[in-house]
């Protein structure tokens, strides 16, 4: 009987190091990497990486991609550094990112914050770059990635971040619809509010009154109404071109509010017919809510 050689699998825990000159964007990539779901854990000493691994290794549930942001405030801890990320490619999935940029614009982002290098003691900002450099310069040799952040401001950095280190199933924005009622008060952080008050009530109709949008015979009367069919067409329209805006500006959260008088009927069929559409939308996930939809 001829047997079937076992295949032995590889690390499956996946570990990003993000480290690099200080005021090159670590703590931008930092919050980009939360973003994406991944665990981050900022100025970690290295001795600790061993331990928080094997910790996650015992979780219960599926554990997180991980990131470990790591740089020159850990001082002595950090030139350890170079010895341990070899070893640890043996148990982890593990690449190293690393953030640089020229003197002049570290000069000029610590000029601007008022914060003196860490390693610049008493001489200057520069003394304090030249000091860092000589101390990264074999981590930066060692690097799997390396970006110079020079010329990017915080949202270019973010989008190289997410496009970088998303999954497949990592949305570009994630978008909210939802219906309410005028008479029960704006949605204090929509970041679009339509009105479909245009349109007929369908609580004037005794057969319709006690039900709401999500029903069919409530949306087939609302999409008979003239200019309920015009109005989702168009606000499809403008969503597709501002969402692949939001993406390319890294607005990765959008709330869309659409309200009728009491959020029972035109406003939730609407919304449901909009959220149909942009989940069509390539890189958006959609959620849907009926903000007060029952208070009546």
């Amino acid at each position: 009987m001829t047997t079937t050689p076992e295949v032995q699998s590889g690390p499956t825990q996946e570990v990003l190091i993000v480290t690099g000159m200080s005021g090159a964007g670590r703590s931008t990539v930092a919050k980009a990497l939360e973003d994406l779901d991944w665990f981050v854990v900022d100025n970690l000493p290295p001795q600790m990486l061993r331990p928080l691994l094997d910790l996650a290794g015992h979780a219960e549930r599926d554990t997180p991609r991980i990131a470990a942001v790591l740089d020159v405030r850990g001082r002595d801890f950090f030139t350890e550094l170079q010895d341990l990320l070899p070893s640890l490619r043996d148990n982890v999935r593990l690449a190293v990112l690393f953030l640089d940029a020229s003197d002049a614009a570290l000069v000029r982002r610590f000029e601007s914050v008022r914060r003196p290098h860490p390693l610049q003691g008493n001489g200057t900002i520069l003394d304090g770059i030249m000091e860092e450099r000589t101390r990264v310069k074999q981590l930066r040799e060692f690097a799997d990635q390396v970006i110079d952040t020079s010329e990017l401001n915080v949202h270019q950095l973010t989008n190289r971040v997410h496009d970088m280190y998303k999954t497949d199933s990592t949305p570009g924005v994630q978008v909210t619809f939802t219906s309410f009622g005028f008479k029960y008060g704006l949605p204090s952080d929509a970041d679009m509010i339509a009105d479909v008050r245009f349109l007929p009530n369908p609580f004037w109709v005794p057969e319709l009154r006690a039900l709401t949008g999500k029903d069919q015979p409530v949306a087939d009367y609302v999409f008979a109404q003239n200019g309920a069919a015009e109005f989702v067409d168009l606000w499809g329209r403008m969503l597709e071109v501002a969402l692949a805006g939001y993406q390319r500006e890294n607005k990765r959260h959008a709330l869309i509010a659409i309200g009728c008088t009491g959020g029972k009927h035109r406003s939730v069929a609407i919304v449901e017919e909009l959220a149909r559409r942009a989940s069509a939308l390539p890189d958006v996930a959609v959620n849907v809510k009926h903000r007060d939809l029952g208070r009546e």
